[in-house]
């Protein structure tokens, strides 16, 4: 049940991922940094996640001061994966051409990526290189999840500046309510996730 959720809160997050680029209003400035590699570099979005995900497992483990977490690559992996996945599969399907529409499409997208976001992290199995960075800075800061995550946020925007992303009006949304979002969802996740795995834990020990 623990893998199911797992993989359910990643499939949530890539989703939430292709709907804030389909509506081209800007991305996070993460998925912005993957969407400007992809189009100045080469490759797809979700290769380019797999790839900075090795550059940051080697920064959280210098951070942490422990071994690199190279079991985050599976989830990035996953994550590179379903957001191609879905990308493909929204491509034609999800075209908003009207303003109204677009605010829409981006702001069901922000709210699908931290409850996504939450959904795989309370499962505590190999966060996304990008998420446990925000752990680790959230450890190391004392702070909480909003400040870590918009601190790490402006750290992208700056880079996917550089490779001229698609930024726009969503990414400063991201950046000012992404944080606020996933710390919204982060309690809620966790007493529906322990309620549904304690009693498995339980049925186990009996």
């Amino acid at each position: 049940m623990k893998y199911s959720l797992y993989v359910l809160g990643i499939l949530l997050l890539t989703l939430g991922i292709s709907f804030t680029i389909q509506s081209n209003l800007g991305t996070s400035p993460f998925d912005a940094l993957l969407v400007g590699l992809s189009i100045n570099v080469g490759l797809t979005v979700g290769s380019w996640e797999v790839i900075i995900a090795l550059i940051l497992i080697g920064c959280n483990a210098i951070l942490a001061k422990q071994r690199p977490e190279f079991l985050g690559l599976i989830t990035a992996f996953i994550t590179g994966i379903g957001i191609d996945m879905w990308l493909f599969l929204l491509h034609n399907l999800l075209t908003p051409e009207l303003w109204f529409s677009k605010t829409i499409c981006f702001g069901i997208g922000l709210i699908i990526i931290g409850l996504g976001t939450a959904t795989y992290l309370q499962t505590n199995f190999a966060p996304i290189p990008v998420d446990r960075l925000t752990l680790v800075v959230q450890q190391l800061t004392g702070k909480n999840i909003l400040f870590a995550r918009t601190s790490i946020y402006l750290l992208f925007l700056l880079l996917a500046m550089l490779f001229n992303g698609p930024i726009g009006i969503g990414t400063l949304l991201t950046v000012s309510l992404g944080g606020l979002i996933l710390n919204f969802f982060m309690p809620i996740t966790k007493r529906l996730i322990d309620g549904i795995l304690t009693p498995v834990t339980t049925v186990k020990k009996g």
